[in-house]
C-alpha cells in the first residue's frame, strides 16, 4: 500500500485517454469506495461518477458558478484552471449521505456529536482510497473542493437524493505532464514517539 501512496500527487494537467477501459475505470472508482472504512460501518460515503460530456458539464457549472463571485480580471486565470479539470476523462463527486448520518445519531445518542465528524473522516478514506486506486494504474488525478458553491445545481442536474452532501470533487484522466516532487516539512515538526 505504502508503494502505491508513493504514486498518489496532484496532477492538473489531465488528458481524456485512459490507460484502461472506461468500464475498468468505473469498476475501480466504485470498488475503492466500497473497502474504504467508516465509522460503525456506516458505508455514508457516495459517489457520482462522470465521464466526458458528463464531467465537462459538471466544471461548467462550476465555472459559471465562479463567474458570479470571481472579479473579471482574475477570471482567465480562474477559467484556465477549470478548463484543466475539464479537459480530464472524468471527475468523481464525493457525496456523504445524511440520512445515514441521522440514524446513527438517533440509534447511538451518546455518539451523535461526533457521526458528522466520523463521516468526514470516511469520505477523507474514500477520496484518498479512489485517487490512490487511480494513481496505481497511471491515471492522473486532483482533489477539489467547489462545494458549496455549485451543490444546488449538481443536485438538480443529476437529480440527487436531498441527503446527498457534496464534499470534494477529483477530476481524472491522463498524465500529460510530469508530476511534480512532493516536498515535506521536518519531521521533528509533525511527529512524536515514545516508548
Amino acid at each position: 500500500m505504502l508503494d502505491n501512496l508513493l504514486k498518489r500527487r496532484s496532477q492538473y494537467a489531465l488528458g481524456e485517454s485512459l490507460p484502461i477501459p472506461k468500464k475498468e475505470t468505473d469498476r475501480l472508482i466504485r470498488e475503492a469506495i466500497r473497502q474504504a472504512p467508516s465509522s460503525f460501518n456506516s458505508q455514508s460515503s457516495r459517489a457520482v461518477i462522470l465521464f466526458g460530456k458528463e464531467s465537462r458539464k459538471f466544471w461548467h457549472l462550476v465555472e459559471e458558478a465562479l463567474r458570479i463571485i470571481v472579479p473579471k480580471t482574475d477570471f482567465p486565470k480562474t477559467q484556465k484552471r477549470i478548463g484543466g479539470f475539464a479537459a480530464g476523462a472524468g471527475t468523481v463527486l464525493f457525496f456523504e449521505d445524511q440520512s445515514v448520518i441521522g440514524e446513527l445519531q438517533e440509534k447511538f445518542p451518546l455518539y451523535a456529536e461526533n457521526f458528522p465528524i466520523w463521516s468526514e473522516h470516511s469520505t477523507g478514506m474514500a477520496q484518498l482510497a479512489v485517487w490512490t486506486t487511480l494513481a496505481d494504474v497511471g491515471i492522473g488525478a486532483s482533489l477539489q473542493h467547489y462545494n458549496p458553491l455549485v451543490d444546488d445545481k449538481v443536485a438538480a442536474t443529476w437529480d440527487l437524493p436531498a441527503s446527498w452532501k457534496l464534499r470534494a470533487q477529483l477530476p481524472f484522466g491522463s498524465n500529460e505532464a510530469q508530476l511534480a516532487e512532493k516536498t515535506f516539512i521536518d519531521d521533528s515538526h509533525r511527529f512524536l514517539t515514545f516508548g
